[in-house]
């Protein structure tokens, strides 16, 4: 029911002390809101590897396998926690299947910043020092990594965060990964679609799942774990099963649980 002009004009004339208390409490009511950027999970992905810090900045980590029916029923856990690592500098947002979120919520990840992507990513490839004949038993698509295989990280290049055969493509890209490492930590690994579609120069690139250095060491960018661990995640991942990885510190995980739906 609309206010007649008499209350109207009551309510203009309320003390300036009353006006501006009420204006501040709207404000401290808009602070304490959380807003709660969205996901894209796949209705049909039935398989998620969930990898949790505690912290923005910490590289120590928990991976977690997890698995549903459809998309109708619960997640549930297909093994237990085991130890990974992550970017040595922690987390930021990455870009994925996620909304980017606003600035200044969080650090965002950047190429060469030390820190490995926060969100919801595809995965969507496997690659290793096996051929393709003695890794039939990987069920993603599987390319061997070879001395002329790299990853371009040059922001400036049109074949930035994309691996390439240096055999057929012409090198044009000042700074890269080798993919046939000499350290071994691609022995076998995962690819993750981080920031692919199209590439945002500058926003990150290469991001793999593979070996770690030492369980106390954290990565470039990437997460890594033992080699046992990983060759049991290579061994369950089924891409008719759209896996996705989802990266994030602990208190994240909690904020975004229900509305991603996440187990």
């Amino acid at each position: 029911m609309k206010k007649s002009f008499k209350e109207a004009l009551i309510v203009f004339r309320a003390p300036a002390v009353f006006r501006c208390a009420s204006f501040i409490m709207i404000l401290i009511l808009l602070g304490c809101t959380k807003t709660v950027i969205g996901s894209s999970l796949p209705v049909h992905s039935l398989q998620m590897v969930v990898v949790l810090t505690g912290s923005w900045g910490s590289a120590d980590a928990s991976l977690q396998l997890f698995e549903r029916e459809s998309a109708h029923t619960p997640w549930r856990a297909v093994n237990e926690a085991s130890a990974a690592v992550v970017g040595h500098n922690g987390l930021g947002w990455g870009i994925g299947l996620h909304d980017a979120p606003s600035s200044g919520a969080a650090p965002l990840k950047k190429e060469g910043d030390g820190k490995a992507p926060a969100g919801i990513f595809l995965l969507t490839a496997a690659f290793g020092y096996a051929s393709p004949e003695a890794a039939q038993w990987i069920k993603l698509p599987y390319r061997q990594a070879t001395a002329s295989l790299q990853c371009v990280d040059d922001v400036n290049s049109e074949f930035y965060n994309q691996v390439l055969d240096t055999s057929n493509t012409p090198l044009r890209w000042k700074s890269h990964e080798e993919m046939l490492r000499k350290d071994g930590l691609y022995k076998m690994g995962i690819v993750v679609d981080h920031n692919a579609h199209p590439p945002i120069p500058g926003r990150g690139s290469c991001i793999f799942i593979h070996i770690w250095k030492a369980a106390s060491q954290g990565t470039a960018g990437c997460t890594a774990m033992a080699e046992p661990d990983l060759d049991g995640v290579l061994r369950w991942l089924d891409p008719a099963k759209t896996p996705v990885l989802v990266q994030l510190p602990r208190s994240e995980y909690k904020r975004y649980q229900e509305a991603w739906g996440l187990p």
